[in-house]
């Protein structure tokens, strides 16, 4: 019985790291991760061994190399200044506490108004705001690709 209520609780972690990837306040990645093993750890690492564990954590750290890659390079690219970047990041931050329209529209507005601060020029501000979002809606797939791997990984490892 205990071994079924923590596979339960493994199956919760892993939806919530889904969710979590989608989301910025949850981390995603980790929740898999951990929701992973503690499955394995429930079968005594039996079906899915540490080498399988290590590569998921490898694949785990590239999730957070590619959200920070995926926000820089988008915002960079439009030509934004430092402070513009910490707007991004600090607009996604508090946009998280403002729902799906917070959430969809802080990078944004934290990324331009920081560029204004900078710059003052509004249109390099708006393709600035621009970038940032799309930094973060390209790190978000990138994010649930790997998360998708993660759990087909485990799946092969489990059914082999």
């Amino acid at each position: 019985m205990a071994d079924l209520i923590l596979k339960i609780l493994a199956v919760m972690l892993v939806v919530a790291g889904i969710l979590g990837t989608l989301l910025p306040a949850l981390p995603g990645a980790l929740l898999v991760l951990g929701g992973l093993i503690l499955i394995a750890w429930v079968d005594n690492f039996a079906i899915i061994g540490w080498g399988t564990i290590g590569i998921l954590a490898v694949i785990t750290a590239l999730t957070f190399l590619v959200d920070f890659l995926a926000s820089a390079h988008g915002t960079h690219k439009m030509g934004a200044s430092t402070r513009a970047i910490w707007g991004a990041t600090l607009g996604a931050f508090v946009g998280m506490f403002f729902g799906l329209p917070g959430f969809l529209l802080g990078p944004f507005i934290g990324a331009m108004v920081a560029q204004l601060t900078a710059d003052r020029n509004l249109i390099r501000a708006g393709k600035v705001g621009f970038g940032a979002w799309m930094g973060m809606v390209v790190g978000i797939a990138l994010k649930l690709a790997l998360v998708f791997l993660m759990l087909g990984i485990y799946a092969v490892a489990a059914f082999i």
